[in-house]
């Protein structure tokens, strides 16, 4: 999948280009924030994810849908193992952009202990189930920093996570000789206000926090969000850190007329928390 993304191509192309110039700036313009920033840097994390999926898929022909946990009802696996990509760009002392990128994709095979209505389908009991759910999210964000110390700054912005979401849900009841399969997408920017802390412990190692939430109601979409992230890492020199990370985010959207393979109107209720503990490795430039 990543390799078919255009937006991923375009993160890609992003993340090397600012590579590529941050390489070629001065030596001591490169170390004018250190060591409480860096003027680049990017970060390779191993994330532990833990999910929580609750979905209810509506139509103008059935009316409300069955609300699911994926997790519970449908056996989606809570936890999974990802890489997670991410950079910084310190634009000047008190400006920074920063990006965070994850592609989650999960699947399960269960069977269905109550009638389900989801969508236009009407799925019976001891039905197989076949479920495939794919999340791309992409965080970037904005921060001005006001207060910007020897040791400590923080600050405050804007920042949008893009998710692109793709859940594919097949079914069969080989007694009955019923089946039938759905598949909705949709991609969205969801904005947020963020804020940030972060603060040099010793010379060597270094804090960083940050919060963002927001309300939203654009359009055919409308829900809240909020994210949270705390992490702390040891300065090894002038090039590499190496720290661990929690990563937590809540999601509540109302989503109306969302696509699908069969070209159906329907509205999504979605309601997630995507949370991981990371250990990563910085280069810095």
């Amino acid at each position: 999948m990543i390799s078919t993304s255009p937006r991923w191509r375009f993160l890609f192309v992003v993340m090397f280009g600012c590579l590529v110039l941050a390489a070629a700036a001065p030596a001591e313009a490169q170390r004018e924030f250190e060591p409480l920033f860096d003027k680049f840097n990017f970060k390779v994390e191993g994330s532990w994810v833990g999910l929580k999926t609750e979905i209810r898929l509506d139509s103008e022909l059935l009316g409300q849908g069955t609300t699911l946990n994926f997790e519970d009802d449908l056996d989606l696996g809570k936890y999974q193992r990802i890489p997670t990509l991410a950079f910084e760009w310190q634009i000047a002392r008190k400006h920074k952009l920063g990006v965070r990128w994850q592609d989650i994709d999960r699947g399960s095979n269960t069977q269905a202990l109550t009638e389900i209505r989801w969508g236009n389908e009407i799925i019976p009991i001891d039905a197989d189930i076949t479920l495939g759910f794919d999340i791309m999210q992409t965080f970037i964000d904005y921060a001005y920093y006001p207060w910007s110390k020897e040791r400590w700054a923080a600050g405050f912005g804007l920042g949008f996570r893009w998710m692109d979401l793709q859940a594919t849900l097949a079914y069969h009841d080989e007694g009955n000789d019923v089946e039938g399969s759905s598949d909705i997408r949709g991609s969205a920017p969801l904005p947020y206000v963020y804020f940030e802390y972060r603060r040099l412990l010793s010379d060597d190692w270094r804090l960083i926090t940050g919060l963002g939430f927001f309300y939203l109601k654009i359009d055919d979409i409308e829900g809240g969000q909020w994210i949270g992230r705390a992490g702390v890492e040891y300065l090894a020199g002038r090039r590499w850190a190496f720290g661990a990370a929690i990563n937590l985010s809540d999601i509540n959207v109302d989503w109306k007329a969302i696509a699908t393979e069969e070209e159906d109107v329907l509205d999504l209720a979605l309601n997630m928390a995507i949370n991981d503990f990371s250990i990563f490795v910085r280069v810095r430039f």
